[in-house]
């Protein structure tokens, strides 16, 4: 190998060495793709980070753990959005390895405090920093230009009971933390063996905390129950499937007639024309509304008659047709409903199946009371990923979380089962049922308390279903006090920061090396010898 290679692995390290731990890296990173739906292997979750964490710990430096950080951040990246690729193609990858860029500093932290033999009580803030490093990183990527929160580590506890009810006080961040520290408590039992009673202690107390959540968190106020039909007409592609989809809907709610239902939801883009410039679909929708005697929501993916641009809207229909409730989708799938940065990123739309056309966004939520006074608070597609949208609906006053969903593009992935699991954390973090309705599957209803009500309807179903829907009373802690799970880690990290800052101002400074002096020829000056002379006494002498 040439002098002037360097390998990445560092100085002195083969080549082929340094590739072989990139590739690892990748790997272990991927690994937690298994914990969310279809696996759905929750209990690995609190073991999956393991082996990329004990990588990054073994570093031989700490540019090198942030190498292997980001590394493993692109292939758990990569792993969770696999189903993009029929989308996006290679495109996925350019994204996944700019994204992987959030653990970097994560990956350093880990070697920081795990590295070598880091003293017990070191070892010990770990299990807190380490988790609070991982949830900046949740935080980061749910923003929606960086493609939402969807793969927190915390929504794949979506169906563990006691998850659920942690979540019901702190959010999914409150899950994401107790998941992180219980890999890192495991990765001090298995590479630390004079820190294995503290890592121990430290199990056990994520247990007691998981334990006292699940015995005294407070459980939602059963008031009364409503009756909600969802319509899920199946997979329509080509030309004319707008409206085949529009009278399989049709068909499928005449069949709802006499059923006495208090609401019929449709799916996301279940109607295709703008209802005030096509009066005679407003007509058809009002007619269903009389015949079951009950509102219908439908989703409208069209160019508005009123305002310039596209909309995506949740639109809820009665007997006299369109009531006036209309909500605005407000947060755009990246790519998919619009390109962020198009002037620059444009061309993805050459390469993959990136949208045409921008999307128009809303304003506002929108709460819609139904005559029979419920209140519905409507979501559409990913927004019901993100926790915070949910929660200012259940303040507003929503009594039923509505979300329209369609995923039929990516019909044969884990996409559907994953993103209807979803909805079982917002209901249980708002203490509010939610009806994931969706065109083609996987369509769900969860109670207040986050468990499943009734049978799924799957992807290869073309049906509607009426469930009983059990409503609540009152706000939940993580409803009433917000996102303190994040402000927690926040306040973690500051205070690392501010010991390592003080340890290092503490620390004495490396007192000056003087170069050794040379002759005229260029020999070092040897140092001079001195002798002192030391009074010799005689003997007798006083």
């Amino acid at each position: 190998m040439p002098k002037h290679w360097v390998s990445p692995a560092g100085p002195g390290r083969p080549l082929g060495s340094a590739w072989g731990r990139g590739a690892a890296a990748v790997l272990a990173g991927a690994l937690p793709v298994l914990v969310f739906p279809a696996p759905g292997l929750w209990w690995f979750a609190y073991l999956a980070l393991v082996p990329w964490m004990l990588l990054v710990r073994s570093a031989p430096t700490g540019r090198r753990a942030a190498l292997d950080g980001w590394l493993g951040g692109t292939g758990f990246v990569l792993a969770v959005h696999h189903w993009l690729v029929p989308s996006l193609h290679v495109f996925t990858v350019v994204l996944a390895a700019l994204l992987g860029l959030l653990w970097l500093p994560w990956g350093w932290l880990v070697r920081n405090l795990l590295g070598g033999r880091p003293t017990v009580p070191r070892a010990l803030a770990a299990v807190a920093v380490l988790p609070s490093g991982w949830l900046m990183i949740e935080l980061a990527r749910s923003w929606e230009g960086l493609g939402g929160p969807w793969g927190l580590l915390g929504s794949s506890q979506w169906d563990v009971t006691a998850a659920l009810r942690l979540a019901s006080l702190g959010g999914v961040w409150l899950v994401s933390l107790l998941v992180v520290a219980v890999n890192t408590a495991v990765v001090l039992l298995v590479s630390l063996p004079y820190v294995r009673v503290a890592a121990a202690a430290a199990l056990l107390g994520c247990a007691l905390t998981a334990g006292a959540a699940w015995l005294w968190a407070p459980r939602p106020e059963h008031a009364h129950t409503a009756r909600v039909a969802v319509v899920q007409p199946g997979v329509f592609d080509g030309v004319g499937s707008a409206e085949q989809r529009l009278a399989r809907g049709e068909e499928l709610t005449r069949r709802l007639a006499g059923q006495r239902v208090d609401l019929v939801v449709w799916g996301e883009s279940s109607v295709g024309v703008d209802l005030p410039a096509r009066p005679d679909v407003a007509a058809r929708i009002a007619a269903l509304s009389r015949l079951v005697g009950a509102d219908v929501l439908v989703n409208v993916d069209a160019r508005r008659s009123d305002r310039p641009g596209i909309f995506k809207s949740s639109v809820l229909v009665g007997p006299r047709g369109p009531t006036g409730a209309r909500y605005d989708k407000m947060r755009l799938v990246p790519f998919g409903e619009y390109v962020p940065a198009r002037s620059l990123l444009g061309w993805a739309t050459s390469v993959g199946k990136a949208a045409g056309e921008d999307r128009m966004r809303g304003s506002a939520p929108v709460v819609m009371p139904l005559p029979n006074g419920l209140r519905l608070g409507p979501l559409v597609c990913f927004e019901s990923a993100f926790p915070d949208m949910s929660r200012r609906l259940a303040r507003d006053g929503a009594q039923l979380l509505i979300a329209q969903s369609a995923t039929s593009t990516f019909q044969e992935s884990w996409a559907p089962a994953q993103h209807a699991s979803l909805a079982a954390l917002r209901a249980a973090e708002t203490g509010r049922p939610v009806v994931h309705a969706t065109l083609t599957g996987v369509s769900s209803v969860y109670g207040p308390d986050g468990a499943r009500l009734g049978a799924p309807l799957g992807t290869d179903e073309s049906t509607a279903a009426v469930y009983d829907v059990p409503l609540a009373r009152g706000l939940s802690p993580y409803a009433r006090y917000g996102d303190w799970a994040l402000c927690l880690a926040m306040g973690v990290l500051a205070l690392l920061f501010a010991a390592e800052a003080v340890r290092s101002f503490r620390k004495p400074a490396p007192e000056p090396s003087v170069p050794p002096a040379h002759t005229a020829g260029g020999s070092p000056v040897r140092p001079v010898r001195r002798w002192t002379a030391v009074p010799v006494r005689r003997r007798g002498s006083r």
